[in-house]
């Protein structure tokens, strides 16, 4: 593989001092072509080392549509493509990223381990559907108190209405949503808000309609088999240009697009066995990008594998992500809150296990797996707090529903609050899903809008067979009708209405709690204890930091239960309570107390104290776990 220029991208049409230069990597093409459209011309490439081609040309200038033709026959949009103005099967627009003017010299990214995470999809989160529409709730998700939002892909993808992990243009901004353009404003608009902007990547597969990339070269291997068909080829004959047109894609969203942050769908679905895995390898360029920018990166994954390898440092043999989703506490903190048993949840046993993911992350790390029969999972005892990501909802699991419910279609006003108190106050690194802070009752359902009849009907037909013993339920959303995406949309309007507003004002209360308060904020895994009463379905979380306390209540039966507050040399003192009437709740805990004490805790709640500044010693007992 060349080596890969961190300043600048390499691939695809890119610009400087007036000039255009094209470069593009076909390896056993015989010869590459430009052909450009009005006025038409085609520009031949001349052949380079390691399967590119490349073209420096006056001819060519920012808002021209071209194509590349391959052995003097066929024409395809390029694989590099920064905007596909049309479709996905149209010509490539030439573009100069580098004419964007940004104004956010004086952003400085948030730290990780504050990260306060909102995860949204570009076209249902308004009734608009881009980046513009976007940028105008940018106000309100700092009222929410949220300083980091995670966009779902914006790879380009066929027609309008995609969750994104179809695109099949991994360096174009899709065209309904706003473009590169549009893109570029709303993070210099983020960044002005003091937001950062995480954004998902697709590194294991490429979507079907539109994906050309076979014929340019050995894009994917036959080694392996993915969910997706083949796998992306790195590690096979030619993977070294497979491997640098990843590489500068992570690149190209930290520099061009100061993106922030990104999540890597589904890693474990990348498969390479090279001395040096391909993650590895990002991570080493984007270190040498924050090195040259003074702008610090991150790289999250989405990972089923338990295998803390992934998010472990380079030097003691990890691939050096910087934070992973856990899977295993959604999973646990829906079967506490009494999610049926079965698929992937029949692993788990409810509030036990979501006691273990408080202390460990990692449900399975080490036992045998029931669904997987085998098994499963490795301990990750030196990670970080911040290392991890935890939710009660995304759109995997909301979406990935036949009928798309929401948590709030699936349990009580206060069974909500109380799973966003799970969340809010463990060690980890919260994420929500756009809609959950006001209770939105609108499904987030799969939608697709592929112009082929045969793989639209494929798609139909793949959904019904996945819930076929779900008959009862009623009938699969067609994933190609428009009222399937329209249904999916957020209503904004509930936000001035009950019980949405109190809603909101609860998740406030949560996110401001979880900044004000030192135990809460200091993501240690070693400040921690839990308490679970299993026949009871109570938890007690006490965490600690310093000279400050905080114990938490959480009672997920439907009956009152009697819940023995830890003995403390300082008075208590309550800072949250979601049975609160301000909370449309049926009672209230008791305000303060001193030492141990019992109360009533009350159905499907949570109760969170404090202490008053102690001395050290009499904060906590420390472990070294």
């Amino acid at each position: 593989m060349q080596t890969v220029d961190i300043h600048k991208r390499s691939l695809g049409v890119t610009f400087q001092d007036g000039m255009a230069r094209v470069r593009v990597w076909a390896p056993e093409a015989e010869s590459v072509a430009v052909t450009l459209e009005n006025p038409s011309r085609t520009l031949p490439l001349e052949p380079q080392e390691y399967g590119y081609w490349a073209l420096t040309t006056d001819q060519i200038k920012p808002g021209n549509l071209y194509k590349i033709r391959l052995n003097q026959e066929q024409s395809y949009p390029d694989p590099a493509s920064i905007a596909q103005p049309q479709d996905v099967h149209s010509p490539s627009e030439a573009m100069c990223l580098n004419e964007f003017i940004w104004k956010d010299q004086d952003w400085t990214n948030v730290p990780l381990e504050e990260y306060l995470i909102y995860e949204l999809h570009v076209g249902t989160f308004t009734p608009e559907g881009t980046f513009a529409a976007l940028e105008e709730k940018l106000d309100y998700l700092k009222e929410l108190g949220i300083n980091a939002i995670e966009i779902m892909p914006v790879a380009q993808f066929p027609g309008g209405r995609n969750w994104g992990y179809d695109g099949v243009y991994p360096y174009a901004v899709q065209n309904t949503y706003g473009g590169a353009r549009g893109l570029q404003h709303l993070v210099d608009a983020c960044h002005r808000k003091g937001i950062a902007v995480v954004l998902d990547v697709v590194y294991n597969h490429m979507g079907p309609e539109g994906n050309y990339f076979s014929q340019f070269g050995p894009y994917f291997t036959a080694k392996y088999c993915t969910p997706w068909g083949n796998a992306l080829n790195f590690d096979d004959a030619w993977s070294d240009g497979v491997r640098q047109y990843f590489i500068e894609n992570a690149l190209m969203w930290f520099r061009d697009f100061h993106i922030d942050a990104l999540r890597m769908d589904a890693v474990h679905a990348i498969k390479d066995f090279s001395s040096k895995h391909i993650l590895q390898q990002i991570r080493e360029h984007v270190d040498q990008l924050q090195a040259d920018t003074g702008r610090p990166y991150y790289l999250m994954v989405e990972s089923d594998l338990n295998d803390p390898r992934f998010i472990n440092p380079p030097n003691t043999g990890g691939y050096g992500m910087q934070a992973q989703w856990i899977d295993e506490f959604h999973h646990a903190l829906r079967v506490t809150a009494g999610e049926e048993q079965r698929g992937y949840y029949s692993d788990f046993n409810g509030i036990v296990h979501l006691a273990k993911s408080y202390q460990d992350a990692y449900v399975y790390d080490g036992q045998f797996s029931n669904h997987r029969k085998r098994v499963f999972g490795l301990k990750a005892e030196a990670n970080s707090g911040h290392q991890f990501i935890v939710f009660s909802q995304n759109h995997d699991q909301v979406g990935n529903r036949m009928l798309g419910e929401r948590t709030s279609q699936l349990v009580s006003f206060e069974m909500q609050k109380l799973m966003a108190g799970a969340v809010l106050v463990s060690p980890y690194l919260p994420l929500l899903f756009m809609g959950e802070e006001w209770s939105e009752p609108n499904p987030f359902l799969y939608f697709i809008s592929h112009t082929e009849e045969e793989l639209v009907e494929a798609v139909r037909q793949g959904r019904k067979s996945e819930f076929a013993d779900f008959h009862g339920q009623g009938e699969v959303p067609d994933p190609f009708a428009d009222e399937t995406f329209q249904r999916s949309k957020l209503q904004w309007e509930l936000l001035r209405q009950d019980p949405h507003q109190t809603m909101f004002r609860y998740y406030q209360a949560l996110i401001a709690l979880r900044k004000q308060q030192p135990a809460l904020r200091q993501l240690s895994r070693q400040h921690l204890e839990v308490t679970v009463q299993e026949d009871q379905q109570t938890l007690v979380l006490r965490r600690w930091h310093s000279d400050q306390q905080v114990v938490c209540l959480m009672n997920f039966s439907k009956q009152p239960q009697s819940v023995s507050v830890p003995a403390s040399a300082e008075p208590w003192v309550k800072l949250l309570d979601s049975a609160d009437p301000i909370w449309k709740g049926a009672g209230t805990a008791p305000e303060a107390a001193s030492g141990g004490f019992v109360i009533s805790l009350q159905p499907e709640s949570l109760v969170i104290y404090t202490t008053t500044p102690a001395h050290p010693e009499q904060a906590g007992p420390r472990s070294d776990k």
